[in-house]
């Protein structure tokens, strides 16, 4: 229940004092400020109220732990370690099911983006497909959302089950996130009005509303006096701008005046300009004397620098056959090193082709290794049912020699008690012929 969106609405509907803007009015009256009331209790007395407030609290406990799910999932090995393997699976499969959501719903936008953006093909026919195919997409989601519902409540079960885990996760305050933090500091935020609520009895509640009732009839009263002097401002700034009319006015004729002195300074400034063409021409003339002087230091200092270049020729030459000896000997060594790491790099692959040949040979190996373990288990377990099935068969030879023995046995007496009772009969009858032998012969004698 408490991990379901929470809508709360606002316990107490009347104006906020810390957004009332006052404003300083001096009158005859003196006015004594309200005094703030604070409820008279310190401690919640009934049962329903503490309650009340346990529920919210355990509430912002289950919130605190739900924010830091995904901080968890991020750090699989530490959570892992942290919470146990059971709580660390179930953050997984959460973390999974969270994805997968959102991977289906910015697919959804996408493609309704670009639907809206072919709306003019929508009586084709693979328009309408698609919009079945995101219908169909959509009908899905509503059991996802119930499966991560189902999700969180076992993870929160599980945490609450286990205390030491909770408080690990629960210390892991900075992997929140900025909405998540504004959330609980809203509840906490809520959990101070309704405490405050709980604790304010009916008389301190009816004393409150007066308070805010005498608040309110001064902020009235502040808002006529800021009225009024909105209406004085306005009426400042009118005057203002007639006074800026005026000066505009003042500002215009004084810029035809700054024209009118323009045109007399024209004439000021032509007789400047042809004074200072007569100045030119005499500065023209002391010039061209001083660039005559210019060019004769110049000849001598041409002189002086091609007897310096004279003397540092012989210097140059020997520093640039030096040079070219240094860039010979530097070419030769780079020549040197390409061949050595040409030489080295054909050795390289050389090994490396040997490395992936010898490679594919053992994968081929393992590939082999591989069929002929799977054969031989197979084989073993032939062999196995093979046994067994020998193992049954000289049993049941066992139990059929067993049974054929005392068949034999049983029809051996049987004959041979045929047999005596056969000659018990037979010696009877004999017996019984001669008697009547004996008593014919009687009678005729």
């Amino acid at each position: 229940m408490a991990l379901d969106v929470l809508t709360v609405a606002p316990l107490y509907q009347g104006l906020d004092i810390n957004k009332i803007r006052l404003i300083a009015q001096t009158t005859k009256k003196s006015t004594t400020p309200p005094k703030a009331l604070t409820p008279a209790k310190t401690k919640l007395t009934t049962i329903e109220t503490k309650r009340i407030m346990s529920v919210l609290d355990e509430t912002i406990h289950k919130v605190e732990l739900v924010s830091l799910l995904s901080h968890a999932a991020s750090d699989s090995k530490t959570s892992e370690g942290m919470l146990g393997p059971d709580i660390a699976k179930a953050v997984r499969e959460h973390e999974d099911l969270c994805q997968t959501f959102l991977g289906r719903v910015s697919y959804l936008q996408e493609e309704e983006r670009k639907l809206k953006e072919a709306e003019e093909f929508e009586d084709e026919a693979w328009f309408r497909e698609r919009l079945f195919a995101m219908d169909v997409q959509k009908s899905q989601l509503p059991p996802l959302m119930q499966g991560i519902k189902e999700s969180t409540k076992n993870i929160v079960r599980l945490l609450l089950s286990n205390p030491q885990a909770a408080s690990l996760l629960q210390a892991e305050t900075l992997g929140r996130s900025k909405e998540a933090q504004c959330f609980i500091d809203s509840l906490v935020e809520l959990r101070g009005f309704l405490f405050e609520k709980l604790l304010t009895s009916p008389m301190e509640a009816r004393d409150k509303i007066q308070f805010i009732q005498d608040i309110t009839r001064r902020n009235r009263r502040h808002q006529e006096i800021i009225d009024t002097l909105e209406n004085e401002l306005a009426a400042c700034v009118r005057n203002r701008n007639a006074e800026v009319e005026k000066e505009n006015f003042v500002i215009q004729e004084l810029k035809n005046h700054l024209h009118q002195v323009l045109r007399f300074s024209e004439n000021s400034l032509l007789r400047t300009k042809q004074e200072a063409e007569k100045q030119q021409k005499a500065d023209f003339r002391a010039s061209q004397a001083r660039v005559a002087a210019v060019q004769q230091e110049i000849l001598v200092l041409q002189s002086q620098f091609h007897n310096l270049v004279m003397e540092n020729r012989d210097t140059e030459q020997a520093l640039r056959k030096k040079k070219y000896k240094v860039e010979t000997e530097i070419e030769n060594w780079i020549q040197k090193y390409d061949s050595e790491m040409s030489e080295k790099q054909d050795e390289y692959e050389e090994l490396d082709i040997i490395h992936k040949e010898e490679q594919l040979q053992l994968e081929e190996l393992k590939k082999r290794y591989d069929v002929l373990v799977e054969e031989f288990s197979q084989i073993q377990a032939e062999r196995e049912i093979l046994a067994k099935k020998r193992l049954e068969d000289e049993q049941e030879m066992v139990r059929m020699v067993r049974a054929a023995t005392l068949i034999q046995a049983l029809w051996k007496g049987y004959l041979v008690r045929s047999m005596l009772k056969s000659k018990k009969k037979k010696r009877g009858k004999g017996k019984g012929e001669k008697e009547k032998g004996k008593g014919k012969r009687k009678g005729k004698k």
